[in-house]
């Protein structure tokens, strides 16, 4: 069993940062991509930023140069950093991993969840 969990979001001013922290635990081989996708209110879920295990990146065009996406392999643990937030970036943020487990079979598993709310 694969578990996500996620932590760091919460309640910001436009213009200000939030770090969010995802940590993988279970038994399993290795973790290819790790990512952050969003869901705001109404909206279909989104890809926010990806990143290998070999450290290339992907972000949706509306992130570019403000969120930064970074991965402690160690730790099995992703990182999103989050500057110059803005009002349409509220959103529940989720956290997702592609792992391989010991039988070299893939598997996509997300985390529960954690609300970024940006207040104008």
């Amino acid at each position: 069993q694969v578990q996500l969990v996620e932590s760091g979001g919460g309640l910001v001013q436009t213009g200000g940062s939030l770090r969010l922290s995802c940590a993988a635990s279970g038994f399993f081989f290795s973790i290819n991509v790790m990512g952050w996708y969003r869901q705001a209110p109404g909206k279909q879920r989104e890809l926010v930023a990806a990143i290998t295990s070999g450290g290339i990146t992907n972000y949706a065009d509306s992130v570019k140069g403000r969120f930064t996406i970074s991965r402690d392999n160690a730790k099995n643990t992703v990182y999103l950093q989050m500057n110059s937030l803005k009002p349409e970036d509220t959103a529940v943020y989720y956290c997702n991993a592609e792992v391989v487990t010991g039988t070299f079979r893939a598997y996509d598993y997300w985390g529960q969840g954690t609300q970024v709310t940006v207040s104008s």
